[in-house]
């Protein structure tokens, strides 16, 4: 493939080339596999907001009534909501690589995913075991409050991000900083 730079991160064409002949590209590329994904990939926001959203909520002092260890139990189906999400992306980014591993938006979405997951990380490593304690209408700890707005406030970049992601469909390449 003469006129591309080179990219020695990724390999767009290899990725596709996997996609083909494990039938996931034609799966994506047929009348209603990417619709169908994108729906999945929605709900799966859905689900992993609506946990994550009300639980972070109620730890930044809204929605008080109703104690953490009963949000809590929102955790399995934000799970399930991260690995919709997760499987759907990765179908998306190996049927068309060139159109998401150089998009800003892309790249922006993936590192605040980053933030997410070592913001949760961290929450449940420093934080998590004293919210066990706190009744209803208990006020969480300065930092529970700090890791809610900072969980928030990810998620919605990465919704936000994602959303961009159509708005950035550069030709192959064009936003590559790394390549040569």
């Amino acid at each position: 493939m003469t006129g591309l730079p080179h990219d020695p991160i990724f390999d767009p064409v290899g990725m596709v080339i996997w996609a083909i002949d494990s039938g996931f590209y034609d799966v994506m590329n047929s009348a209603w596999g990417w619709p169908i994904a994108e729906i999945v990939h929605f709900f799966g926001i859905c689900l992993l907001f609506g946990a994550v959203g009300m639980f972070d909520l109620r730890m930044i002092g809204f929605v008080r009534g109703i104690s953490l260890p009963a949000l809590h139990r929102l955790v399995p189906f934000g799970v399930l909501g991260f690995l919709l999400c997760a499987a759907t992306g990765f179908l998306f980014v190996i049927s068309a690589p060139d159109q998401y591993l150089y998009n800003p938006a892309w790249q922006v979405k993936m590192a605040l995913l980053g933030v997410a997951g070592a913001n949760m990380v961290l929450f449940y490593l420093t934080t998590s075991r004293r919210l066990a304690l706190l009744g209803p209408d208990d006020n969480p700890p300065a930092a529970a409050k700090v890791f809610a707005a900072v969980s928030l406030l990810s998620w919605m970049g990465v919704i936000t991000a994602g959303r961009v992601i159509t708005a950035f469909r550069p030709p192959s390449w064009f936003w590559c900083a790394w390549c040569g």
